[in-house]
C-alpha cells in the first residue's frame, strides 16, 4: 500500500485582493472575515475595565497601557508615515502635564475642559520647539528630540518655575475611576481609526512621499516642512492628551512627567507589536506595561527584561506581532498532493 506524498501549500485569500478599495463585498462570511479583527480590538479594549473590576490596582495599570498606547502609536506614525524617528515622547507628556495642571490650579478650570486645551495648546507649543529641528532626519533628529524632555526638566530645576522640583500639587482628578479609564481608552480608538483612514487619504500619500522621498516631494512644489510640522503636531496631541491624562490621575505635575520611560516603552512597544500598523504599538504596550508593572519590585532590572524581549522580536520576529498576524490572516495553509 503506496503513501501518497503530500507537502502543505499556502494561499492568499481571494477576499484581501478583492476588497482593497472594493465596498460590495458578496457574502456575509466576506463581511466578517474584513470585520472580525476591528471588532475584536473595539470590543476588547472596551471590555477590559469590566475584567479587571476587582483589581483596582490593575485597573489604574489600564489607564497607564493606555497612555502608552498613545505615545506608541505617536512614535509609529512618526517613524513610519513621516520618517522622523522622535524620542521626544516624554516631552509631550511633561508639556500636556504641566499645562494641563496651571490651567486646573491657575485658572480654575475642571478637567472637561483642560484636557482638551492642553491637548491642542501642548501640541501648537511642541511644533513650534520643534519647527528648527524639522530639516533634520534620522539618527539627528532623534538625539535631538530625546534632548528636549532633558531640557525642560532642567530649565525647570535649575530656574524653580512652575513649582520647581516640587511640581503642581492639588490638581483635580477625574470624577471616578470608570471616567479615566474610558477617556483613554476611547482616545486611544479614536486616534488608532482616524489615524489609518488620514493615511489612505491624499494627505497620507504625501506624508509617505515625505519619507521615502522628500526632495522629490519638495521638487513637485509641496512645500514639505508644513506637512512635517502637521505630522508633529498629531505626534505631540497624542503626547500631551496622555500627560493631560496622567496629571489629573495622579493630581500632581512634576519632573517625572518627562522621565525617558515615556521616550523609551514606546519604541520598545513599537517594535514587539509591529511599526507600520499604528495597531501593533497599542499590542505592544498592552503586553510591556504589565510586565513592567509586575516587575516594579526589581527596579532597573526591568532594562534588562526589556532588553532581552526586544532582542528576542528583533532575532525572531523583527516584523513584530501584528505584521505576523496580519500576513497569516490572510493566508491559508491546505494539504495538497504531490
Amino acid at each position: 500500500m503506496s503513501v501518497e506524498a503530500r507537502r502543505r501549500e499556502r494561499i492568499d485569500r481571494g477576499i484581501k485582493v478583492r476588497s482593497d478599495g472594493v465596498y460590495a463585498i458578496s457574502s456575509w462570511r466576506e463581511m466578517s472575515y474584513l470585520i472580525m479583527p476591528r471588532l475584536v480590538f473595539i470590543v476588547g479594549l472596551l471590555l477590559l475595565p469590566l475584567a479587571f473590576y476587582y483589581l483596582p490596582y490593575w485597573q489604574r495599570v489600564i489607564s497607564i497601557i493606555c497612555i502608552y498606547a498613545l505615545l506608541a502609536i505617536s512614535f509609529d506614525f512618526l517613524a513610519n508615515y513621516v520618517g522622523l524617528v522622535s524620542l521626544g515622547g516624554g516631552f509631550y507628556v511633561g508639556v500636556g502635564a504641566y499645562i494641563a495642571a496651571l490651567c486646573n490650579t491657575h485658572l480654575g478650570l475642571s478637567p472637561l475642559f483642560t484636557i482638551p486645551i492642553s491637548t491642542v495648546a501642548g501640541a501648537a507649543v511642541c511644533t513650534i520647539l520643534f519647527l528648527p529641528c524639522l530639516p533634520l532626519r534620522g539618527v539627528y533628529f532623534a538625539i535631538v528630540s530625546l534632548m528636549y524632555p532633558l531640557l525642560a526638566a532642567r530649565m525647570i530645576e535649575a530656574f524653580d518655575i512652575f513649582g520647581g522640583t516640587d511640581g503642581i500639587f492639588g490638581v483635580d482628578p477625574l470624577p471616578s475611576g470608570w471616567v479615566e479609564q474610558y477617556v483613554l481608552i476611547v482616545s486611544v480608538l479614536v486616534f488608532v481609526f482616524a489615524m489609518r483612514r488620514m493615511i489612505d487619504e491624499d494627505v497620507g500619500l504625501v506624508f509617505r512621499g515625505v519619507k521615502d522621498n522628500d526632495q522629490a516631494v519638495k521638487a513637485s512644489g509641496i512645500d514639505i516642512t508644513r506637512y512635517k510640522a502637521l505630522g508633529v503636531f498629531i505626534a505631540s496631541s497624542m503626547g500631551c492628551l496622555g500627560g493631560a491624562c496622567l496629571v489629573h490621575i495622579y493630581m500632581w505635575a512634576g519632573l517625572s512627567q518627562f522621565a525617558l520611560d515615556f521616550s523609551i516603552i514606546p519604541i520598545a512597544a513599537t517594535v514587539v507589536g509591529g511599526g507600520g500598523t499604528l495597531i501593533g504599538p497599542v499590542i505592544g504596550s498592552m503586553i510591556l506595561v504589565p510586565i513592567s508593572e509586575l516587575l516594579r519590585d526589581f527596579g532597573t532590572l526591568r532594562i534588562a527584561v526589556y532588553a532581552i524581549i526586544l532582542t528576542l522580536f528583533i532575532v525572531f520576529k523583527s516584523e513584530g506581532i501584528m505584521n505576523y498576524a496580519t500576513r497569516k490572516y490572510e493566508q491559508f495553509e491546505r494539504w495538497v498532493e504531490i
